[in-house]
């Protein structure tokens, strides 16, 4: 059934500028063309090869950057990029060097498979058998050591030996494949360090909470690579082609520019395509993220992924194989990912010269007296093995997932999900918020917001009679009609000969009286007096969706119709603007309408945007201060990439959720100022912990350098400054929710 669209007259999204990958243009449009699959000649050096694999076993954007260093080091490598979003490893290389990189890829402890091959089979538990072992073998030394002390050392160091194989074989992979101070090796130096000086149970724990922290970072990184691939959902595999006026089903892979292609109603398009028919509704919200449906009429541009509404529609396809929207959708998330720094944790950064820069100084503590100044040797072994003990990073370990975890569970409370740490630090940094429009700021649904009576019929009359011609359709403004009126318990007479009006609305017979129900433009200027039309044009200009209701050449009345407002809304960027933050609203919807919702929200806004122009807004914004993007449709889900953060509303869709950095999963958007409040708590919290560890190390280092402390006192200083560390961490699960 054909429906009037939304005055914004939206268009069909065109990524033609956001294409990454050129492809080759068909000769023919009857015959078919190989695709180009690699970027042209120009897009590299000369005579280079690019190949490209799916990554197995990333945890974190510091797991790509260890890829990225292996593969670099593989001779006739030119240039290397990892996106962790996809997973996808491509290089460029000036010969064959599929083998050698799989190769180095293998030793620093990841696995390659063809991009495009199924992936390996997933070991669940050869992942978590590591983490099920130190706890269990955890619980088993600390009932031990309450009956036996002797006992109880014993088993925690075999619990430590136990859970340090796996991290010391990956510290060594890493140390071959050039990253000698990744975490790893920090709690190799950590673990083999408490044991030395007898802190078993100090040892043990340490690796517990980073297997721990290992496998929640894991599990949430799996489910942000597995979101981006729903995109590929709203593309059917197949498609219906008609050739020599028979119709043959086809891979979408077959499908070339100047193919004729059918598509059901309630059908997805299979690629990009031009309407045949004179004309259709088609809905978009998919792609565009707008509820209401959009008219199109013959030559009008449709793009793949939308779905046609009420009739079969006919299409010449347009886009050639791998280059839809919903492919260059695909290309912009993995563009804006690939433009983002990845975001290494803090400590994996740190060690690279405090682990190194501590093992020095007790090496020569223990060496440098005795050798140059004939120093007893004991005396200065015993301080250096003080030394290592208080290098110990078990605290500074600590004081970052500690805050963090509590923050994630803090948030988890208030039905907020934080994908990491990195994001919660993100969070904390934020000066500005981008919103999408349409499913963020309200509701997403066409609601019924004015009736107006042009003749003696009443508004109740109106309502009930637009409700019976729209009763059985599934198109959103029939449902929001019909919804209306049944709230409003009208009794609706049977409606008879329904009929849709091509591009105009639809009719039918209610109790003998044929009635129309079409859009205003398609009213006779004649038919309506001028302060109804100035009444249409009013509405209209507010942003409204009007239909009008006719019997022969009488306009009985209007219906109008809007997406409303969250109610929550105005007082959530209220309190953001008394935190500080900048908020701006991003649409694809028309200025009128955009307009009425920024002024009742009094924020600023940029209107008719396309997905690729809201890449290149949040780009502009970004560069002046950090800034994070919320919204909850596909087309949102590259703007999001290229934030500094992104945030989904939870109702939204799957990829806007999975390309999200935190999600609000109960959609309120009073929960956006307790988040940011979180954040810079979190991250207060961070730096104080990380203030108290290596404050009393530096405190402790030169007491035991003159000889004021020792061994035990340096135990005590490492034990207390992991307990303050915990405690104060601890603080954030007792924030009270705010809003």
């Amino acid at each position: 059934m054909n429906r009037p669209t939304a005055p914004s007259g939206k268009k069909a999204p065109n990524f033609a500028q956001a294409s990454l990958l050129p492809l080759q243009k068909a000769e023919d449009c009857c015959h078919q063309a190989e695709p180009v699959a690699e970027p042209s000649a120009a897009a590299r050096p000369a005579g280079n090869a690019r190949y490209s694999w799916k990554v197995q076993g990333m945890d974190c954007p510091a797991c790509a950057r260890k890829v990225e260093v292996a593969v670099q080091q593989v001779a006739g490598v030119t240039q290397t990029q990892v996106v962790f979003a996809t997973e996808k490893l491509v290089v460029d290389a000036s010969e064959d060097i599929r083998r050698a990189v799989e190769d180095a890829v293998h030793k620093a402890g990841y696995a390659l498979s063809v991009d495009g091959a199924a992936p390996q089979p997933h070991t669940a538990w050869r992942e978590y058998f590591p983490l099920a072992l130190i706890t269990a073998l955890m619980g088993l030394s600390w009932g031990i050591a309450l009956f036996s002390p002797v006992g109880g050392k014993a088993a925690f160091t075999i619990t430590t030996l136990a859970g340090l194989w796996p991290v010391a074989r990956q510290a060594l992979r890493q140390i071959r494949a050039g990253s000698p101070f990744a975490i790893e090796t920090l709690m190799c130096v950590a673990a083999v360090g408490a044991l030395f000086i007898g802190a078993t149970a100090e040892a043990a724990m340490v690796l517990l909470l980073f297997q721990l922290g290992e496998r929640l970072e894991a599990f949430a990184a799996a489910r942000a690579r597995r979101g981006v691939t729903a995109l590929m959902a709203l593309r059917p595999e197949t498609a219906i082609r008609l050739r020599d006026g028979a119709m043959e089903t086809v891979p979408v892979a077959a499908l070339r520019p100047g193919d004729c292609i059918e598509v059901a109603a309630g059908a997805r398009l299979p690629a990009d395509g031009r309407l045949l028919n004179d004309s259709a509704s088609f809905d978009e919200s998919a792609l565009t993220g707008e509820s209401l449906p959009v008219e199109k009429s013959r030559g009008d541009g449709i793009a793949a992924g939308a779905t046609s509404l009420d009739s079969k529609a006919l299409l010449e396809v347009t886009s050639q194989p791998g280059d839809s929207a919903i492919d260059r959708i695909l290309r912009l998330i993995e563009e804006a990912d690939a433009r983002r720094a990845p975001i290494e944790r803090f400590i994996d950064r740190f060690s690279r010269s405090y682990t190194p820069a501590i093992m020095a100084l007790a090496l020569l503590t223990a060496t440098v007296p005795p050798l140059l100044f004939g120093a007893a040797w004991s005396v200065w072994i015993y301080k250096a093995l003080a030394l290592l003990l208080i290098g110990c990073p078990c605290a500074l370990v600590i004081s970052t997932p500690a805050a963090i975890t509590s923050a994630l569970a803090s948030a988890a409370q208030r039905g907020i999900l934080i994908k990491g740490g990195a994001a919660l630090e993100s969070l904390g940094r934020i000066r500005q918020i981008a919103f999408d429009k349409t499913g963020t700021l309200t509701t997403g649904q066409p609601q019924v917001t004015a009736i107006r009576t042009f003749s003696t019929y009443s508004e109740a009359q109106v309502l009930t009679l637009s409700a019976a011609i729209e009763r059985g359709s599934t198109h959103p403004l029939a449902q929001a009609i019909v919804r209306t009126a049944e709230e409003r318990q009208l009794v609706l007479p049977n409606a008879e000969q329904q009929r849709t009006l091509a591009g105009i609305g639809i009719e039918a017979t209610v109790n003998g009286e044929r009635l129309r129900l079409i859009s205003p433009a398609r009213v006779p200027v004649t038919l309506l007096r001028a302060e109804e039309q100035a009444l249409v044009q009013s509405l209209e200009a507010e942003g409204h969706t009007l239909v009008i209701l006719l019997t022969g050449e009488t306009a009985l009345g209007a219906v109008a119709l809007r997406d409303t407002l969250r109610s929550e809304a105005p007082a959530a960027l209220a309190e953001l603007g008394e935190l500080g933050i900048q908020c701006i609203m991003l649409t694809g919807d028309n200025p009128r309408a955009a307009a009425a919702i920024a002024d009742t929200l009094h924020t600023q806004f940029q209107a008719g945007l396309l997905p690729a122009d809201k890449v290149d807004a949040v780009r502009k914004l970004s560069a002046a201060s950090p800034l994070a993007m919320v919204g909850d449709g596909i087309n949102d889900a590259p703007a999001m990439k290229a934030a500094t953060i992104g945030i989904a509303m939870g109702g939204g869709t799957d990829v806007a959720l999975e390309a999200a950095d935190a999600a609000l999963s109960h959609n309120r958007l009073n929960e956006l100022p307790a988040l940011i409040r979180l954040a810079r708590a979190t991250h207060n919290n961070v730096r104080q912990n990380i203030a108290i560890a290596l404050g009393l190390k530096a405190v402790f280092l030169v007491t035991t350098l003159i000889g004021f402390t020792g061994l035990w006192l340096a135990v005590l200083a490492d034990s207390g400054a992991t307990a303050l560390v915990t405690a104060n961490a601890l603080r954030l699960l007792r924030r009270k929710k705010q809003g």
